[in-house]
């Protein structure tokens, strides 16, 4: 399940970073580009004791929980589940982000990222929703089973898209025509396209959101320069410290009374006993194949989950970017990526099998938490699957967590997100930044992709429909669901845009000497041997494509 314990390394010695001398010398002073980012105590492949791992792992299970009980709350309820139906769908969700985290880890990317869930097909659902919303059943349980079989049969076939795009090195080739241009806006609107988790979601109870966010900035950065000696327990800790306080604290409120009399949507949002997934959870259930029945297949509902399938795979590029730099390695190179994609997609075929709501794509949220805690290493990722799998099966203790109060998440997600922004923003300084050429493309596609994404989302009814109405509704749910995701769209923009304005004459400007070592497998940066190679020589028994 993890890997061999010979890199079993001593935080790295943390130095001031090297400076250089600068005609503005005078005004202070300047540090040259570094391709790993200063004041990482574990990195890829250096590992924690194991009881600090194990700590560490349970904090990225606590942190991808959130997403999971959020678009159960949000999908459930409209396919016409009851509470028990939401526990076993949280419980299936569970289950396959260990078993899809623990393959990405092995065989994908091999970097420290959690598979979580992928909100980008939740257009497509509410698509299949909208059609079984007629009054055709006798009741909501029937509607709920005929509405998650057909889920599921538009999940397996769709899985092919990223399976066919990966292994057949199509997501590869257009990676290869990447340059840190490219790469800023896509990983940044990663986290950025994501606000709605963070602040509007806190503000749904702002009494527990608000001081969750504000006590995990106090206790993990300032509380840290008067406590030197648990200065490193603060640094690797504080989340779940903070997120037991203010827990404690909403438990308080609710017990006492504070939520007796206010709206129905407050106490949904703030009382810790609303979403009775206790009492609805089994002791113990294994998610197994088809669980639902027998998968429905429908030609129109297909279609749209395809543009989900396309959104999931941008996503997880600017994810798997930003955890390398977070991880300590390179970036990864073009057939990785592509590999890791097609993995994605094999994951979306269990996730079909095994009856799930919603494809998989990397959490941006974990790869957060990997710059909170400045330990960047696989085997904490890899130890977190098996509090997945471990509470998925056992649902009342896993249904004990999932019970946290969604604005405590946002709190958590504001600094999280936050951070994977900043490190997307960071790839600028391997090309030229002063020139006015990628200041034009890296603005137009930030600016750009938000602004369209936004536009999208604003204007998608709670029903599912999105600005495109046509006649025909897959297309509509194909676009919609394109442009209603600012890195799908952010990755158009920059590709089109660096590769065409001036591009063969400004080749050093867009940083194409450091980008070229991570384009091809072959004669690249040797490092990334080191980085992404297959574990127990797999690499000997597979074919190149699925290297």
């Amino acid at each position: 399940m993890v890997e061999t314990g010979h890199h079993q390394h001593q935080p790295a010695p943390v130095g001031p970073p090297p400076m250089v001398s600068s005609m503005a010398l005078s005004r202070g002073p300047t540090w040259p580009p570094a391709e790993q980012l200063h004041h990482l105590q574990y990195c890829i492949h250096s590992n924690p004791s194991w009881h600090e791992t194990v700590v560490l792992a349970f904090q990225h299970y606590i942190v991808m929980l959130g997403t999971t009980v959020l678009i159960a709350n949000t999908l459930v309820p409209q396919m016409g589940g009851d509470p028990g139906d939401k526990a076993r769908v949280i419980q299936t969700i569970l289950f396959m982000s260990g078993i899809n985290t623990l393959l990405q880890t092995l065989i994908g990317t091999r970097l420290p990222t959690v598979m979580g869930v992928s909100f980008a097909y939740v257009l497509p659902v509410l698509s299949i929703i909208r059609d079984y919303n007629d009054g055709q059943f006798i009741n909501e349980k029937q509607r709920f089973r005929h509405t998650i079989r057909t889920v599921q049969g538009s999940l397996i076939i769709s899985s092919f898209l990223n399976i066919i795009i990966g292994y057949g090195q199509a997501w590869g080739n257009l990676i290869r025509i990447f340059t840190p241009i490219i790469v800023v806006p896509v990983v940044s609107v990663v986290s950025l396209g994501l606000f709605v988790r963070g602040f509007p979601l806190l503000a749904n109870c702002v009494e527990i959101g608000l001081p969750m966010l504000l006590l995990l900035i106090f206790t993990q950065q300032y509380l840290k320069i008067f406590m030197h000696r648990i200065q490193m327990i603060l640094e690797r800790y504080a989340l779940l410290v903070c997120l037991a306080i203010i827990w404690a604290f909403a438990a308080i409120l609710t017990v006492s009374g504070a939520y007796n009399n206010v709206s129905v949507a407050t106490k949904q949002s703030c009382r810790t006993d609303r979403a009775f997934l206790m009492s609805s959870a089994s002791w113990i259930s294994i998610p197994y194949p088809f669980q639902w029945g027998t998968p429905i297949f429908r030609a129109s509902h297909v279609f749209g989950m395809f543009g989900a399938a396309l959104v999931a795979s941008a996503e997880s590029t600017g994810v798997f970017f930003a955890a390398s730099r977070l991880a300590g390695a390179t970036a990864p190179p073009a057939h990785v990526i592509s590999r890791s994609v097609g993995l994605q997609g094999i994951g979306v075929l269990l996730e079909g099998i095994f009856g799930s709501i919603t494809g998989n794509t990397a959490s941006p949220e974990n790869v957060g938490l990997l710059g909170l805690t400045r330990i960047g290493s696989r085997r904490v990722v890899q130890i977190s699957t098996g509090f997945m799998i471990f509470f998925s099966i056992f649902g009342k203790f896993g249904a004990f967590f999932a019970s946290i109060p969604l604005p405590i998440f946002a709190g958590i997600y504001c600094i999280l997100l936050g951070i994977v922004a900043a490190v997307g923003i960071s790839f600028i300084q391997f090309a030229d930044t002063n020139s006015m050429r990628n200041i034009y493309v890296i603005g137009v596609s930030l600016f750009l992709s938000l602004s369209i994404a936004q536009y999208f989302l604003s204007n998608t009814t709670r029903g599912g429909y999105g600005p495109v109405r046509t006649a025909g509704g897959w297309f509509n749910d194909i676009l919609n669901t394109i442009f209603a995701s600012a890195p799908l769209v952010a990755t158009i923009l920059a590709t089109i845009l660096d590769n065409t304005l001036e591009a063969g004459h400004a080749s050093e400007a867009r940083g194409m000497k450091w980008w070229t070592p991570f384009r091809h497998r072959n004669g690249g940066d040797p490092r990334n041997e080191e980085f992404y190679s297959m574990p127990l020589r797999i690499n000997h028994y597979l074919p190149t494509r699925f290297l």
